[in-house]
C-alpha cells in the first residue's frame, strides 16, 4: 500500500513538516487548518467568524486537490481557544455539511499555532 500526499497549491514547498492531506488504502487525512493562506503560509488573523470560514475554505482546495469534496468527509475534529466560541461554531459548522452531518469531536485546546482561534481537520473517504 503506497502513502500519497496531498499539498496545495500543488508541489508547494511545505514550510513545516507535515502534507497537507495523506492518504492510505483509499483514506484521505486532511492536517488541521487554522486561517492561513495555504500558497504563503502566513496567517490571516481576524474574528472567529472569518478564521472560520478560512479553515474550511483551505480545506475545501485540500479536499479538491484529492479529488474530494465535503460529501466524502467522514469525521472532522475541531479544536478551540475558548469553549465560548462554541456556539457559534456550531453554527457555521452545520453550514457546511449536508446531513447526515460526519462524526465530529470538538475540543478545547491551550493554544494553536500562529494564534488562531480555531482549528479543524478531516477524514474523508472514497467512494
Amino acid at each position: 500500500m503506497k502513502k500519497i500526499a496531498y499539498n496545495v497549491p500543488e508541489n508547494t514547498e511545505m514550510k513545516f513538516p507535515f502534507s497537507h492531506a495523506a492518504e492510505m488504502n483509499g483514506v484521505v487525512y486532511l492536517s488541521g487548518q487554522p486561517s492561513m493562506d495555504l500558497a504563503t503560509g502566513n496567517f490571516i488573523d481576524g474574528d472567529f467568524n472569518s478564521q472560520f470560514e478560512q479553515c474550511f475554505s483551505n480545506l475545501d482546495d485540500v479536499l479538491h486537490a484529492a479529488g474530494l469534496t465535503r460529501d466524502d468527509v467522514i469525521k472532522c475534529t475541531v479544536f478551540l481557544i475558548d469553549m465560548k466560541d462554541f456556539t457559534v461554531m456550531n453554527e457555521l459548522y452545520a453550514s457546511k455539511f449536508e446531513k447526515p452531518y460526519p462524526a465530529r469531536s470538538c475540543f478545547a485546546v491551550s493554544g494553536l499555532p500562529l494564534g488562531a482561534k480555531v482549528e479543524v481537520e478531516m477524514v474523508a473517504q472514497r467512494k
